[in-house]
């Protein structure tokens, strides 16, 4: 058999090896993959540039996916060696699962190796100090070829020839190997030591666990307020980001993506939320996007067409087909408690200067319901969801605002806040208090002011905390209110153009 030789071309940083020994499993006559992958990124925070750039892996992705592929091998029975070779550089070895799923236990793994030590330019150079390799070089307008025994690589090359002189050289084109020495890899490897009951090509199933790879959803809004009193309209898109920093290249793979709280045992990192994509009900062609299912307490999101994951690379592939004039409404909101929300202690807050006084701004809001009846009804995976506005001047689209959504259900409503109004201001203050520590009873008073300075009327709401004790009752109150849990209560007004609008209300607590 002919002896490999692997040629180094230094100035232009190409390394080519030619060999003609190849492993059991690098001759297969059939290969298929398959993957699933799980997120473990908060919904929004993944920043790309950060996991560019890395050839070998990247376990800081935030997230991991699990492995399928098939390969047709050469058995040979008895104990034998098999090298499985283009698994992933991010692979849990502990994880591989190895089947013969055409012949069921006619293969078994007596021992399992992870081979991962990757050919370099350093390694070859470091594996041949004390040997001789062959060395071109330019010098002025003449080439030539130096041979003699590897001495040092640092700072450049240091040569010994047969006669015993020491040559070094700063600058070279191209180093000659005579081979590629053994426990280099071109690609990470599996070397199985394999009892096979039969000699023969048969097709092997391997699944494993590999980090570097994630998934996200991010979410497009068009809206359109023509509509008018805080109705409006919206076009609705949404699509499916994956990084492929694993290591390997996918080509023709078979995709799926899961969401939900998938538990992982420690050391493994725990992901804190699942990101899932999904599909309207229904069948769905093969071109339009993934079709979704319940799998155990999770959804699996599965893509009809196969795709190419290149390593190093990110994807984008339409979740669901983008959804026309969505019903939606826009809610102007002044929380009246500012920060502080409803009432959280073991014993009742008697502070009379407690929040007295609260200016702020008035929040903007755009929510919808994920139904069938609006021209939805999608479980929506958590992501990011931007908005823009058409400005009918020159037709552009102008961004106005962007939020993060949870995992959201099918038939449940969706809130984005997109900012603060400019032009609707809220004001609160304490109007009056009384404390009777003996009766064990507080009553207090409040007067909300929302001022409009646009020309035309708004709605708005106005949530208002009773942060005091649990025990409580409104004892009047200017406008009609709902009550939204334990501790809020809201009121609906609408502001006159260029005018303001006051609610007052009086609240009691017992204890």
């Amino acid at each position: 058999m002919p002896t490999p030789f692997i040629h180094f071309l230094a100035t232009v940083g190409i390394m080519m090896i030619m060999t003609t020994n190849t492993s059991a499993a690098d001759t297969d006559t059939g290969t298929d993959s398959a993957i699933t992958i799980y997120s473990t990124a908060a919904p929004g925070a993944i920043d790309i540039s950060r996991y560019q750039g890395n050839p070998y892996g990247n376990p800081s992705v935030p997230g991991y996916a699990m492995i399928k592929q098939e390969r047709v091998v050469p058995l040979k029975k008895g104990r034998s060696e098999l090298k499985f070779s283009d698994v992933t550089a991010g692979i849990d070895p502990t994880t591989v699962h190895f089947s013969t799923p055409g012949h069921p236990g006619i293969a078994r793994v007596l021992d399992q190796n992870y081979q991962f030590d990757i050919v370099s330019t350093q390694k070859l150079m470091n594996r041949y100090l004390g040997q001789k390799v062959r060395v071109s070089f330019t010098s002025g307008n003449e080439s030539g070829w130096l041979s003699g025994t590897l001495l040092g690589t640092n700072g450049g090359l240091i040569l010994q020839k047969d006669s015993g002189e020491v040559v070094t050289l700063q600058q070279w084109d191209s180093v000659n190997f005579p081979s590629l020495p053994g426990g280099l890899l071109t690609r990470p490897t599996l070397v199985w030591l394999l009892n096979a009951d039969r000699s023969g090509p048969e097709k092997i199933r391997v699944t494993y666990q590999s980090t570097g790879m994630t998934w996200w959803a991010d979410y497009n809004i068009v809206l359109d307020e023509s509509d008018g009193d805080n109705r409006c309209r919206m076009d609705l898109s949404a699509w499916v980001s994956l990084i492929n920093q694993s290591g390997a290249d996918f080509d023709n793979t078979r995709l799926k993506l899961i969401a939900g709280d998938v538990h992982r045992a420690a050391p493994a990192p725990v992901p804190r939320r699942m990101m899932v994509k999904s599909m309207a009900e229904g069948a769905v062609a093969a071109d339009e996007g993934f079709q979704e299912k319940s799998l155990f307490e999770y959804h699996l999101y599965t893509l009809p067409r196969r795709v190419d994951l290149p390593n190093n690379s990110t994807k984008q592939i339409e979740l669901f087909p983008a959804v026309n004039r969505v019903n939606c409404e826009k809610e102007l909101v002044f929380n009246g408690g500012g920060r502080f929300g409803g009432y959280y202690g073991s014993a009742p807050n008697t502070g009379t200067h407690y929040n007295r006084h609260y200016k702020g701004k008035v929040e903007a809001f755009v929510s919808f319901k994920n139904d069938k009846k609006n021209g939805l009804g999608i479980p929506m995976p958590a992501g990011r969801i931007r908005v823009s506005q058409l400005d009918k001047a020159d037709n552009s689209l102008e961004f106005i605002g962007e939020d993060i959504i949870d995992h959201t259900p099918r038939n449940e409503t969706v809130t984005i806040k997109l900012g603060n109004a400019f032009d609707v201001v809220g004001e609160r203050t304490q109007t009056d208090i009384q404390v009777d520590t003996k009766a064990r009873r507080l009553v207090e008073s409040f007067a909300i002011t929302l001022r409009n300075q646009k020309d035309k009327p708004v709605k708005a709401k106005v949530i208002e905390p009773l942060y005091r004790w649990h025990q409580w009752k409104i004892l009047k109150a200017s406008h009609q209110y709902t009550k939204l849990d334990a501790s809020h209560i809201a009121f609906e007004v609408t502001i006159p153009p260029e005018g303001e609008k006051k609610i007052s209300y009086t609240v009691r607590y017992d204890w």
